[in-house]
């Protein structure tokens, strides 16, 4: 498990007393919940837009899923001065570029709207807390994973958007796992962009010029895996490690084929869900101020950081993850 005991129960009494709250408050219609991110059309983000819609049904009050369908901070930061213009009830965000979008943040804060941040953060900012995977140990157990599949020695490529909090950690993980086997080393560091097109270029160079010298690519975004993946199976090259990031089908796919060693699960879904009914607890049962840093506060009455889980799969339980995933959507229906 990756949280300590005490950290596990912390988060997890905390969003337990918050369902519990906000269960037990009447709901006005008149609530709308906005849920601001990029790359709409990425599968992992619609997975969290349903959990957002999902949320906001059950309360029966409104909510809207916004922000532009590829890679664009600047259109992101656009959606969220819109939601704070038409006076949202509480805003879930999705930090694409955390100084770009701070001053938009504060500003919602400064106008009494809640500012939640999912997935990735804005920490520099008003915002009131975080809900995410523990990046650094999603990154730690991908390096663990990458040791083990090189045998303690190869040359790495990593693709990622460097820029982005959660990004880093994840990079942060890797390598300190990687550090007791020195003769693993990251030789490249490649930034997409949010474009996963840089990754299948890059890739498809390195197997044009450098396929002797790349043994392992890792890729710490959703995109990145199966891009690279897709490149080595094109052109039938083997014994090469893939470590991806996140769910989609393709992804999965890919595993189970052999080509992708393994990827990271996170929860976007639960992110979302929590997030909408962390959103309607603070309508409900507002704290003395939101322009404060609670972080730093011991009685605070809201949490710092939410973790929400992330799991390693593999050719060894992707079918067991696969088969999960149908019975929960033939549950929905």
């Amino acid at each position: 498990m990756f949280l300590s005991r005490r950290t596990f129960h912390s988060a997890a009494l905390a969003v337990s007393v918050v369902f519990l709250l906000s269960c037990g408050a009447a709901h006005d219609s008149d609530e709308s919940y906005v849920l601001v991110s990029a790359n709409l059309q990425v599968p992992y983000w619609k997975t969290a837009g349903a959990g957002f819609a999902n949320a906001a049904a059950q309360f029966k009050v409104r909510s809207e899923f916004d922000g532009p369908q590829n890679y664009d901070p600047k259109a992101e930061r656009d959606a969220l001065d819109q939601a704070v213009q038409k006076k949202a009830t509480g805003i879930l965000l999705a930090v694409t570029d955390p100084a770009l979008l701070k001053d938009s943040i504060d500003k919602a804060v400064a106008a009494g709207i809640p500012v939640i941040t999912i997935d990735s953060d804005a920490p520099a900012s008003k915002r009131l807390f975080f809900i995410s995977t523990n990046n650094y140990q999603a990154g730690f157990a991908g390096g663990q994973r990458l040791a083990q599949e090189l045998k303690g020695k190869g040359n790495v490529v990593v693709f990622t958007m460097p820029d982005q909090s959660n990004l880093q950690e994840r990079l942060r993980g890797y390598k300190e796992a990687l550090a007791p086997t020195p003769g693993i080393k990251i030789t490249r560091v490649v930034d997409i962009q949010g474009d996963p097109r840089i990754a299948f270029d890059t890739t498809t160079q390195i197997v044009g010029k450098e396929r002797d010298k790349v043994d392992a690519f890792v890729c710490l975004e959703a995109q990145s895996g199966k891009e690279v993946a897709g490149v080595l199976n094109s052109y039938h090259v083997t014994g090469k490690v893939v470590m991806a990031m996140d769910t989609d089908q393709e992804t999965l796919d890919l595993i189970q084929k052999g080509v992708i060693a393994a990827t990271i699960a996170q929860k976007p879904y639960s992110m979302a869900f929590v997030g909408m009914q962390m959103l309607d607890n603070l309508y409900h049962h507002k704290p003395s101020s939101l322009d404060k840093d609670w972080s730093k506060d011991s009685f605070a009455p809201i949490p710092s950081f939410v973790d929400t889980g992330s799991a390693l799969i593999d050719k060894s339980n992707v079918d067991a993850f696969v088969q999960a995933g149908k019975s929960l959507s033939s549950a929905g229906k």
